[in-house]
């Protein structure tokens, strides 16, 4: 098949995600209260209802973008006659990885929202808030974004954290090194240079306490192989090996979100359809930027679902 199946990450979440799909469709309703029942709370009243603070609190928004993605998944499933192992991958963006391996049944939705519940927790806790900073440097392609954080790191942390492609890089680590980062990328061509307004560095070496805590987390749960091939975004490449999925998981913590070189991939894979499953429509049009002549389907609601159905007949 020519199509891959992405998840989004944080930041894609509002107030009221897949309220409309669990309303219209019994399968997305049960994603929702078997999320609820995991955590032990009613994690589908902040995402239905809000308010939007709690919801953005990150041990909140990860496992409730994993569950909108999950229980759109499943209607698509339920109504396309379609199931995700025939797609070519999974891949997700961050927290999303989470959510591609739920879609594959590598992890189960139960234990999915448990970890993020906890990585969630983890990150926030990891760095002092305020001590930490995540810039987006756009318009540079990542070797130079790479090179204007080593530049500002001066014995500090600062590290290329996303690279989302289209000239789409974000740097993170110690507030000052992040600062002098986005000072010294509009000198070297950034068409901007800003603050994202998050609440910890992700995706550096400051988080390495809350890789800790995924390593213990991780290390009692069951991963099976998945359904697909797993783009991961350590290494964008496909691995399928439960221990290694395990273990990439872990260093993703600290490490570098590839996602332009991750749907490259796929592309030259022979990808041409990228089916963006949840909130938001971040991932579609970053494939439009990465890979030439790529179609990126966005599927969050009840009106992309017939959309969807014959992208992905077109697909097969």
């Amino acid at each position: 098949m020519t199509a891959a199946f992405t998840f989004p990450g944080q930041g894609s979440q509002a107030v009221g995600m897949g309220k409309a799909l669990a309303d219209a469709f019994p399968v997305a309703k049960a994603v929702f209260d078997e999320v609820d029942a995991a955590l032990g709370e009613k994690l589908t009243a902040t995402i239905w209802e809000g308010p939007a603070e709690t919801l953005q609190l990150t041990e909140n928004a990860q496992p409730a973008l994993m569950a909108v993605s999950i229980a759109t998944l499943r209607v698509l499933e339920s109504e396309a006659g379609f199931s995700v192992g025939k797609a070519a991958f999974v891949a997700g963006h961050s927290l999303g990885e989470y959510s591609a391996l739920a879609a594959a049944g590598s992890l189960t939705v139960s234990d999915t929202a448990r970890l993020l519940r906890t990585r969630g927790l983890a990150m926030q806790k990891a760095v002092p808030v305020g001590a930490g900073a995540m810039a987006a440097l756009l318009g540079l392609d990542y070797e130079a974004a790479v090179a204007v954080a080593n530049e500002a790191a001066q014995g500090q942390v600062c590290q290329a954290a996303n690279d989302n492609g289209g000239g789409q890089v974000v740097v993170s680590g110690d507030k000052a090194a992040v600062d002098r980062a986005v000072e010294i990328a509009k000198t070297k061509g950034a068409k901007r240079a800003m603050l994202l307004p998050v609440s910890a560095p992700f995706h550096c070496k400051l988080m390495q306490p809350a890789a800790d805590a995924m390593a213990e987390a991780l290390s009692g749960v069951t991963i099976k192989a998945p359904a697909a091939p797993l783009v991961s975004n350590v290494l964008a490449s496909a691995i399928t090996d439960p221990d290694e999925i395990r273990r990439r998981l872990i260093e993703q913590v600290t490490g570098t979100v590839r996602w332009r070189e991750s749907v490259a991939y796929m592309a030259g894979q022979g990808v041409t359809r990228f089916f963006e499953i949840g909130a938001g429509k971040v991932l579609s049009g970053l494939v439009k930027r990465i890979a030439d002549g790529a179609v990126g389907v966005s599927v969050g609601g009840p009106n992309d679902i017939a959309a969807a159905k014959d992208a992905l007949a077109a697909s097969a």
